[in-house]
């Protein structure tokens, strides 16, 4: 039987192991200068990698910091060095695969690095748009910028703009700093097509003012004629897979074989029209992607498609910032500082990687 437990009966309940005493403070650079027996200008410079700090004395300061929890403040720390180790990311179309994928390897090469990421989002084809997100992201204080630009007007505005801090231009094909050869992945894309027998092949082109959907159109012209083929008809979409469902009865009309996708949501889309119009994949209409999204291993059938790596081009563009904004000081900061020379010298695009799959096979008799 229960019975109601009245104000004055109420039991306290207390987690096993929690102090019921206030909070306390956080720990701060004179507790680990007491713990460890030196001075706060000791603990300081071991912060700061200061290079005149005695090998037992530096083990003994970081020693203290893991027995107390020491958790470095990061604004703190920039009073003192002038940096913040932080840098700025200016993102537009963050939605889509390609830029979301690069934001989180960005983020995870940087924290790797010591450093800090803060984001600031603009509609690239809005001139004021992309420089009031500058504009944020500066005032932060940040030690240098990477930014995606995917429209030719973003590289205008930063053109006009005197940002005064380094910055890394991503996912502008051609005219980025560091970037995954598109037109290379087109041209994969569009071989395999080629070399499973299919002559008539189309492609579903991502919007016309973006860099890297120009760049792979010019890959999939370039490889039709480069192997003797003709032109292949070219539909337009907007990365969407609504846009290539839409497209699907275009793309029976042509008569092409096969299809190269300019991304996988659009091949995916395509996939779904066709079927939903009674024509099989891929055993009338052959389907190749880019990009590699978890999705397309996981398709019917699955996917054949053009994989970007992503983690190298944030690798490159974190190492690049760190480098030239000189802020290293967390010994892996300083550590990327020194490899910066070499990646920043490896001025190549980075290769893209063909991901075969079920969606190609040779033409139909």
């Amino acid at each position: 039987m229960c019975r109601p437990v009245g104000r004055a009966g109420r039991r306290a309940r207390t987690l096993t192991g929690v102090s019921e005493s206030k909070p306390q403070r956080a720990v701060g650079v004179r507790d680990v200068a007491a713990r460890a027996g030196v001075s706060r200008q000791t603990v300081s410079r071991v912060l700061n990698d200061h290079p005149d700090v005695a090998p037992s004395t530096h083990a003994r300061v970081v020693a203290a910091m893991e027995e107390l929890g020491y958790r470095m403040n990061n604004a703190a720390r920039a009073l003192g060095t002038h940096r913040t180790r932080t840098i700025g990311v200016l993102a537009s179309d963050a939605l889509q695969y390609g830029p979301s994928r690069s934001m989180a390897a960005i983020e995870a090469s940087a924290r790797a690095a010591g450093y800090w990421i803060t984001a600031a989002f603009a509609d690239s084809g809005d001139e004021e748009s992309v420089t009031a997100a500058i504009e944020h992201l500066r005032a932060q204080s940040v030690d240098g910028l990477i930014v995606f630009a995917p429209h030719a007007r973003t590289l205008d505005v930063l053109d006009a703009l005197r940002i005064g801090i380094p910055t890394v231009i991503l996912h502008a094909a051609e005219r980025a700093d560091f970037t995954v050869d598109q037109r290379a992945g087109a041209r994969l894309a569009v071989a395999t097509l080629a070399d499973a027998g299919h002559e008539r092949i189309a492609h579903l082109a991502g919007p016309a003012d973006w860099l890297e959907a120009e760049a792979r159109a010019a890959g999939f012209a370039e490889e039709l004629a480069g192997r003797g083929l003709p032109a292949g008809a070219v539909f337009d979409g907007d990365w969407s897979p609504r846009s290539a469902h839409e497209a699907a009865s275009a793309v029976i009309a042509s008569g092409a074989t096969a299809v190269f996708a300019a991304n996988d949501q659009m091949a995916l889309g395509l996939i779904g029209g066709l079927r939903a119009a009674g024509v099989a994949v891929p055993e009338r209409i052959s389907i190749v992607g880019f990009d590699d999204v978890p999705e397309a291993a996981y398709a019917w059938p699955p996917l054949t498609t053009v994989r970007q790596d992503f983690e190298e081009l944030a690798r490159r563009a974190v190492a690049r910032v760190i480098a030239e904004s000189g802020s290293g000081s967390s010994s892996a900061a300083t550590a990327a500082e020194a490899d910066a020379a070499a990646i920043a010298a490896v001025a190549d695009p980075i290769a893209p990687v063909l991901i075969p799959r079920d969606s190609v096979v040779p033409p139909s008799a």
